[in-house]
C-alpha cells in the first residue's frame, strides 16, 4: 500500500510543473528590468556627484542595454549546451560583483563598467527561465505553460512599476550608491535559490550530451559581437563621423553569415532560423513593438517634464497607470494560450495610443495624459506576453535558450532605435512639435506591427495548436 501511495505521489509530481522553480526563475528574470528602471531616477544624482553632464551619464543606460543585447543570445546558447543551472549561478554571481563595484566606484568610468557587468550578469535569467519551461514541458508532457509564462510577464511589469519608486526611496535613504548596493542581496538570494532548486543535470536538450565544449562556436560569437556592437554604437550616435560603424556591421554580418552556414555547430543555426519564418516574424514584431514602447517610456516622459511642465516625480506618476493596466491586461489575456488575439490587441492599442499622442499639446488637461497612459497599458501588457509565448512555441526546442535571448536582443535593438528617434525628434528641447514628430514615427512602427501580425498566417495555426 505504501509503495502504491509513493508511486502515486511520484506520478503526481511528474504530472505538473515543478513550482519550486518559479522563485529563482522570477528573480532571475527581473534582475534586468529592475536595473533598467532604477537608474532612471539615479542619473541626476550621479551626474551631480561626478560633475558629468547628461550626455555622459546616458552611457549608464546604454551600457546595460548594449551588454544585454550582446550577451542574451550568447548566454542563451551556452544554456542550451550546458543547461540553465551553471549559467544562472555564474551570471547572478556576476550581478553581485557588479553591485560591489558600483557601490564603491570612484568615478563615472568605473560606474559604467559596473553597468556593463550588470548587463552581462542579468543575461541568464530570462533564457534560463524559458529553457526550464521547455525541460519541464518535456518531463510532464504538458506543452502549454500559459500560467507560468503569464507569471513571468507580470513579474517583469510589476518591477517596472516598483523600480523608479524603489530607486527614489533608496536614494533618499542612502544616496545613489544604494541603487547599486541593492544588487548584492538580490544576487545572494538568486544564487541561493538557484543552488537549492535548479536541477543539477542539464535537461534542456540533446545538445547537452556528448562533448559540450566542442559545440561552443567562438568565431561565430565573436563575429556576432562585432556586428551587434558596431550597429548599436552607430544607432546611439547617428552622425556622419561614425560612417565606419555601419561598414563594420555589414562586413561582420557577412562574415558571420558565411561562417555560420559552414560550421558544424553554429552559434545561431541560420539554416534552421532562416527556414523558421514565423520565428523571424516574431523577432521583427518585437523590434517594432519596442520602438513604440521605449519611445513612449523615455520620449513622452521627457516631454511631460520639459514641454508640459511636470516635475520629475509627477512625470513618473503619470506613467504608473500604463504599468498597472499592463499588469491587468497580462493577467486577463494570459488565461488564454493563443497568441494571435493578444498580438492583434497590442497592435490596435499601439495605433490608438500614438493617435492620441498627436492630439496632445502643452495646454491639454492633465487627465488627457493619464488617459494616454491607460491606453498605452493595453499593448504594454498584451505584446510582451504574446511575443514571449510566440518564441516558446515557435523556437527549435533544442535552442530555446538562444532563441529567447535573441528575442531580448531584438527588443533592445528597438530601444536603441527609439533612443535615436527621440534624440532626432527633440533636438535641444523636448517641445510639443518634437513630441508630435516622435508620435508619427511611433505610429508608423505601430502600423508596421499590425501588418506583420495580420498577414502572418502561421499565427492562426499556432493559436489553434496551443488552445
Amino acid at each position: 500500500m505504501t509503495d502504491q501511495t509513493t508511486a502515486a505521489r511520484g506520478d503526481t509530481r511528474k504530472a505538473g510543473f515543478d513550482r519550486r522553480l518559479i522563485p529563482p526563475m522570477m528573480l532571475g528574470s527581473v534582475l534586468n528590468p529592475i536595473n533598467s528602471t532604477i537608474i532612471a531616477v539615479a542619473l541626476i544624482p550621479i551626474g551631480a556627484a561626478f560633475g558629468a553632464p547628461p550626455s555622459q551619464t546616458a552611457w549608464l543606460v546604454s551600457a546595460l542595454y548594449l551588454a544585454t543585447a550582446l550577451g542574451q543570445p550568447i548566454v542563451g546558447r551556452l544554456i542550451d549546451i550546458f543547461g540553465p543551472r551553471r549559467l544562472f549561478l555564474l551570471s547572478t554571481s556576476l550581478v553581485g560583483v557588479a553591485g560591489i563595484v558600483g557601490t564603491l566606484a570612484p568615478d563615472l568610468g568605473v560606474l559604467i563598467a559596473a553597468r556593463v557587468l550588470l548587463g552581462f550578469g542579468t543575461c541568464a535569467g530570462y533564457p534560463a527561465a524559458m529553457a526550464l519551461l521547455r525541460s519541464e514541458a518535456e518531463r510532464t508532457g504538458q506543452d502549454s505553460p500559459a500560467g507560468v509564462l503569464t507569471t513571468l510577464a507580470v513579474a517583469n511589469q510589476t518591477i517596472a512599476v516598483v523600480g523608479p519608486l524603489l530607486g527614489g526611496l533608496l536614494i533618499g535613504l542612502g544616496g545613489w550608491r544604494s541603487t547599486f548596493a541593492l544588487n548584492i542581496p538580490l544576487a545572494a538570494v538568486a544564487v541561493t535559490l538557484g543552488a537549492l532548486r535548479l536541477p543539477k543535470q542539464p535537461s534542456t536538450g540533446r545538445a547537452a550530451r556528448g562533448r559540450p565544449a566542442a559545440q561552443i562556436d567562438l568565431p561565430g560569437m565573436g563575429l556576432f559581437a562585432a556586428m551587434l556592437v558596431s550597429l548599436l554604437l552607430f544607432l546611439m550616435n547617428l552622425h556622419v563621423s561614425t560612417w565606419y560603424l555601419p561598414v563594420i556591421t555589414v562586413a561582420a554580418g557577412a562574415g558571420f553569415t558565411v561562417w555560420e552556414l559552414r560550421t558544424k555547430t553554429p552559434f545561431i543555426d541560420l539554416r534552421v532560423l532562416g527556414g523558421n519564418v514565423p520565428l523571424l516574424a516574431t523577432y521583427a514584431r518585437a523590434l517594432v513593438a519596442y520602438v513604440v514602447s521605449y519611445a513612449f517610456l523615455y520620449g513622452f516622459t521627457q516631454w511631460t517634464e520639459e514641454g508640459y511642465g511636470l516635475s520629475p516625480f509627477h512625470a513618473g506618476l503619470v506613467q504608473i497607470p500604463m504599468f498597472l493596466v499592463g499588469i491587468a491586461v497580462s493577467v486577463t489575456v494570459g488565461r488564454h494560450s493563443g497568441v494571435f488575439g493578444k498580438l492583434l490587441l497590442g497592435a490596435v492599442g499601439q495605433i490608438a495610443a500614438c493617435a492620441l499622442m498627436l492630439t496632445l499639446t502643452a495646454g491639454s488637461p492633465l487627465w488627457a495624459l493619464v488617459v494616454l497612459a491607460v491606453v498605452f497599458g493595453v499593448p504594454q501588457g498584451s505584446n510582451s506576453l504574446a511575443l514571449q509565448n510566440s518564441v516558446y512555441f515557435q523556437a527549435d526546442p533544442q535552442r530555446t535558450g538562444s532563441s529567447a535571448g535573441l528575442l531580448r536582443t531584438f527588443a533592445y535593438l528597438g530601444s536603441m532605435i527609439a533612443s535615436s528617434a527621440t534624440a532626432a525628434s527633440f533636438g535641444q528641447r523636448a517641445d510639443t512639435a518634437g513630441m508630435h514628430h516622435l508620435a508619427w514615427i511611433m505610429l508608423g512602427a505601430g502600423v508596421l506591427y499590425l501588418l506583420i501580425t495580420v498577414f502572418d498566417r502561421s499565427l492562426r495555426r499556432l493559436s489553434a495548436t496551443t488552445a
